[in-house]
């Protein structure tokens, strides 16, 4: 008889994580595929539209690119917060919220110049998206509840309360019935670079995404986030103000999930109506540990991300894939991911019993 034991590795894997990160997302391809086959699809010819619907052509890339904001901004919270092992499941809700902050002010004061515009509707995006955030590192606190519940509960609250908005007090009369705010002014849209068909929105993510690694890398406090997530007790012991660190990291989250949603509610859609709410938030989190929290590398995850997005459009359209698809795609990526990890950090040895 054998027996199979597991121990820890002294230090994680180093260039051969990457490996594993590859042999993870090929074996959610090939999952994908066999799915592919069981519907009746040949897989090797629903992969190939896949791949070429998202980057065949400078059409689908620049498509890539915009879906890639929201994702890029949303990820790069949730990351912040999973790095103190807070788990923030609510970047779809604090997304939401971000976008009705911005679209209040675009819609209460549409003569607003450009230059007071677009910065006051991203300071009420943050806010709303940040307090949403803190929402639930409050309640941990004092009533010992479970952030995985109270923030995925809270998006929820946040999509139906945009729903209220624009199917009620700020529906556009003249929109023959359908949802939505009126148009933005054209003060209070983010504009396109040159050309070409993504926004500015990416020039954000570029700002954004080098501060938060700068925070992390050579600040005190992203010393003391990492230092509290490895261990909570030892934190505690060295003086680290956990609460309140928590509480930091749940707004900062917030923050940036609802910049997100200013972004999609001002340069992509130019109004506020209900299908702004298409999962950013939860692909987020798929991309968050696919990049294994590094700032950098969530840039790249958004992109491979919003491209399976991209792509798998193109599957329905040429082959009549269902939509549920894309999430399917999502989930096993993430599965094979953290099973992946789990060889990072442990070991498998085989001993005769």
């Amino acid at each position: 008889m054998f027996r199979i034991r597991i121990t820890k590795r002294k230090e994680p894997r180093g260039w051969s994580s990457f490996l594993v990160l590859t042999a993870a997302v090929a074996l959610s391809l090939a999952l994908s595929g066999l799915l592919l086959a069981l519907g009746g699809t040949p897989p090797l010819d629903g992969l190939a539209v896949l791949f070429k619907g998202a980057y065949g052509s400078r059409f689908a890339i620049e498509d890539c690119l915009v879906k890639a904001i929201p994702i890029f901004l949303c990820s790069l919270g949730v990351a912040v917060a999973f790095r103190l092992q807070v788990w923030n499941i609510g970047a779809e809700g604090q997304f939401a919220l971000g976008a009705v902050g911005a679209s209040w002010v675009a819609l209460t004061f549409p003569g607003l110049p450009s230059p007071f515009m677009l910065p006051a509707m991203i300071a009420m995006a943050v806010l709303a998206g940040g307090l949403w955030g803190m929402v639930p590192a409050i309640l941990r606190q004092h009533f010992r509840t479970n952030e995985i519940i109270v923030t995925l509960m809270l998006n929820y609250i946040a999509i139906l309360f945009l729903d209220y908005l624009v199917y009620g007090v700020w529906k556009d009369p003249t929109s023959f019935g359908f949802p939505m705010t009126s148009e933005f002014s054209p003060q209070a849209v983010v504009g396109r670079i040159g050309t070409t068909g993504v926004n500015w929105g990416l020039a954000h993510c570029l700002v954004l995404g080098t501060a938060v690694w700068v925070f992390i890398r050579f600040t005190r406090l992203g010393y003391e986030l990492k230092a509290a997530g490895d261990s909570v007790r030892a934190a505690r012991y060295a003086g680290i103000p956990y609460d309140r660190l928590v509480v930091l990291v749940m707004v900062i989250s917030g923050a940036l999930a609802g910049w997100a949603g200013f972004l999609e509610a001002s340069a992509t859609i130019n109004r506020l109506q209900p299908t702004i709410m298409v999962g950013y938030g939860y692909t987020a989190i798929v991309v968050a540990w696919l990049a294994r929290l590094n700032p950098l590398a969530i840039g790249v995850a958004s992109f491979l991300l919003a491209g399976l997005r991209v792509g798998v459009e193109n599957l329905q359209l040429d082959l009549q894939v269902p939509a549920a698809f894309g999430g399917i795609l999502e989930g096993l990526i993430l599965l094979t991911v953290l099973a992946g990890g789990f060889f990072n950090l442990y070991r498998f040895s085989v001993r005769r019993a």
